[in-house]
């Protein structure tokens, strides 16, 4: 081959090259935020808002697609920044009715696009943690809730000495990222999945010693 010949052709081969370069991590970020915005459509309450990836979500999301933990002085400001978010019963009574609150568990329905913005949506806590040891059937993403507040030595709710407690689990029921960055628990009360009262009365079932979870 002539010397000329090859000189036209190292420009061909540069682009060639230039081709088969896979696509960086940001192109392929992009290309899957579009796909998931043309694959869905705003239909009754179910909005394309539900596609927005807050700071927690992107973050998380980074650090599980690259396989490294997440910065630990990131994750303590996420978990500051949900932590304000928690609001705290109006009246100050944590606990409810538990035989309410296990309907509520127990029930998967809501905040779909069927459904009308002022039914009650469920918890649908089944779908990842056993409840009570009646269940034959339930998710494992999360750990068992059987002997929740039993273990954890609540025997009276509303003493002094289990104040600690029921805070957190308040706290973990409303934004569950308020303790863990990257928790893949739904923000019960900062999403308003759940209404104050009955966050209430799920409460009661983890935590009322007549409860069938603490039985």
């Amino acid at each position: 081959m002539q010397k000329k010949t090859v000189l036209a052709l190292l420009p061909l081969a540069a682009l060639l090259a230039a081709c088969s370069l896979p696509p960086s991590p940001a192109e392929v970020d992009k290309a899957s935020a579009d796909m998931m915005k043309n694959s869905f459509q705003a239909r009754g309450i179910a909005t394309l808002d539900r596609l927005e990836q807050d700071q927690a979500n992107a973050a998380c999301l980074q650090a599980d697609v690259t396989g490294k933990p997440l910065d630990e002085k990131l994750a303590k400001a996420i978990e500051e920044a949900n932590l304000k978010t928690v609001k705290w019963p109006s009246d100050g009574k944590f606990l409810g009715d538990w035989k309410q609150g296990e309907t509520i568990a127990q029930s998967g329905r809501g905040l779909t696009w069927s459904d009308q913005a002022s039914a009650a949506n469920g918890g649908n806590c089944y779908n990842c943690h056993q409840i009570s040891k009646e269940e034959i059937s339930f998710g494992t993403l999360g750990p068992s809730l059987y002997n929740y507040g039993k273990l954890r030595g609540v025997t009276d709710p509303n003493a002094a000495a289990s104040k600690a407690i029921v805070e957190y689990t308040w706290g973990k029921l409303y934004n569950a990222r308020a303790y863990n960055a990257c928790s893949q628990m739904p923000r019960a009360g900062h999403k308003g999945i759940l209404t104050e009262q009955q966050m209430k009365h799920v409460m009661a079932l983890l935590l009322d010693p007549n409860s069938p979870v603490n039985k």
